[in-house]
């Protein structure tokens, strides 16, 4: 120590406190502008409803699914969609329906 009551700061604390302040400067800098930083937040947000949107449309579509399962159980079959899965799948009909064939209209 000095007269001064001042601690003569050695090169070794000096680098370690330059390299303290750095690291804290790098980690405001990523709490700024970093991926998931301040920045980043609006695009999140964005990311999210639009993540969002998609589980909506695929949870209606796991609806869809779901009723078409119900109508086909062997225990308790639809005899609509039955018919309009062979007559769609597997070309079939019954012995008193009509086929009519149309041409798509060319462009």
């Amino acid at each position: 120590m000095t007269r001064e009551g001042h601690r003569i700061s050695l090169p070794q604390e000096q680098l370690v406190q330059w390299g303290a302040l750095a690291v804290l400067l790098l980690l405001g800098g990523l709490a700024l502008a970093g991926p998931s930083g301040l920045l980043a937040w609006s695009e999140n947000l964005q990311l999210l409803d639009q993540r969002q949107a998609q589980i909506g449309d695929l949870q209606g579509e796991i609806a869809v699914l779901q009723n078409r399962v119900e109508l086909l159980d062997p225990a308790h079959a639809d005899p609509d969609m039955v018919g309009e899965l062979l007559r769609s799948n597997f070309n079939v009909v019954h012995p008193d329906e009509v086929v009519m064939s149309l041409e798509k209209p060319k462009p």
